[in-house]
């Protein structure tokens, strides 16, 4: 019995996360409950349940997602997202054959950094039209300015103050009192339906969505898996440190990484976001010291019977639109931290040339929307600079322009004597 409520506790520490993905993006908060814990059951099956983590909603699809969805639907979205799965899969097959240095040579922070970056600063126009009352693509007024303002403030303010301040197991759901603040102001200012949780019932089936396989959605989400791959890794060895195992050597990174994939593949299949390994649990993981994975196997059969429940996902749904806004201005510019954290942290030089083009390009390929296609298939945003980073980055010579540097100081030299 301890173990099952150990387990509804790491979902309560997850859900806010968990559910901002599919209210962001248009998709159905009950089905990716069924996601996430589908997802967490199959993950624990390929590493033989050995470690204790959950997997939920990845925040590096939501900009993929909302473009896919206004572009070619939820089901087509999906096909897409299917095929991402499939990448974290076969990199699991590499990792197996190779080892873990492939990745780095394909994926060193260089490309890493400058693609997340263009995940979370992609989304910044949305954040903000969000934040003032308005939809993503800012073409509809939704809820009031003046109010949208004040909602989205205290959503944004309780978020960072949870972030910063405070302790133990509340610092874990900084999200969830920021949707909780904000929705209370949102009833002060009168803006909540609740039209959608009357007519909903109390069990109800998951508006599951089946995938269909269009060629460009699939072309535009492969080069997205690039960003969660790397984050895969890194959450691997943050819950290696918290329970003191080498999981990247027992079950092997490629049985957790094929695990990942596995999970995005049957998620997509019933209309859910991607799954990935979540931060939030691991950090309740080394508060609570609740190593064993049972715990999380529980956390994800508590998901598997919300989903079923209608007016859970009808109260989510009546949240309104700039409680979001003023967490994804947070959430997205921490997205873009990161990416920037990874190029400091590895001490990236940008005064390398080489360096400096690769960053460059990425970063206004990405933010700038560029697009390039040829007939029906075409690239853009994320997926066109991730492949762009990783190309420049396989094809720039190590010392581009660094000949150049030295002819000039020897001909400082020179002329200084």
């Amino acid at each position: 019995m301890m173990q099952v409520l150990q387990g509804a506790q790491m979902l309560f520490v997850a859900f806010g996360a968990l559910v901002l993905v599919p209210l962001l993006t248009g998709l159905d908060p009950n089905v990716a409950l069924f996601g996430a814990g589908i997802g967490t059951l199959l993950f624990q099956v390929v590493t033989k349940r050995s470690v204790p983590i959950f997997l939920a909603s990845s925040f590096a699809f939501i900009a993929p997602i909302m473009y896919g969805v206004q572009t070619w639907g939820i089901a087509s979205t999906m096909g897409g997202l299917m095929t991402a799965g499939v990448v974290y899969v076969l990199m699991g097959v590499l990792i197996k054959i190779r080892g873990v240095g492939f990745i780095h040579k394909i994926l060193p922070p260089v490309v890493v950094g400058p693609v997340i970056m263009v995940i979370g600063l992609g989304l910044a126009p949305a954040a903000v039209n969000m934040a003032v009352g308005k939809s993503g693509d800012g073409g509809i007024q939704i809820v009031n300015g003046d109010a949208a303002i004040w909602i989205s403030a205290v959503s944004l303010i309780t978020t960072i103050a949870f972030s910063v301040f405070a302790k133990g197991f509340f610092k874990l759901m900084p999200i969830m009192a920021g949707v909780v603040a904000g929705y209370c102001v949102s009833l002060g200012f009168g803006v909540v339906d609740f039209t959608p949780v009357i007519q909903a019932s109390w069990l109800a089936m998951p508006n599951f969505t089946y995938p269909e396989f269009n060629i460009n959605a699939i072309l535009f989400m492969i080069p997205v898996a690039i960003a969660p791959a790397v984050e895969h890794v890194g959450d691997m060895l943050a819950i290696s440190n918290v329970t003191g195992k080498d999981y990247l050597k027992k079950p092997g990174l490629h049985r957790t990484i094929a695990g990942d994939g596995i999970a995005t593949i049957a998620a997509s299949m019933f209309g859910a976001p991607p799954n990935t390994t979540y931060s939030e649990v691991t950090g309740a993981v080394m508060l609570t010291k609740a190593f064993n994975p049972i715990i999380m196997t529980w956390a994800a059969v508590t998901a598997l019977v919300l989903a079923f429940v209608g007016k859970l996902g009808a109260v989510l749904q009546t949240i309104p639109v700039p409680v979001m806004g003023g967490i994804m201005i947070l959430l997205f510019g921490s997205i873009a931290t990161v990416g920037l954290n990874t190029l400091i942290k590895n001490q990236v030089d940008l005064h390398k040339a080489r360096n400096l083009v690769i960053v460059a390009v990425t970063l206004v390929f990405g933010i700038g929307g560029m697009a390039f296609g040829i007939g029906e298939f075409s690239l853009q945003g994320i997926s066109l600079c991730g492949i762009v980073a990783i190309a420049l980055n396989l094809i720039l010579p190590d010392d581009l322009g660094e000949s150049h540097v030295v002819d000039n100081a020897q001909m400082e030299d020179t002329q200084s004597k």
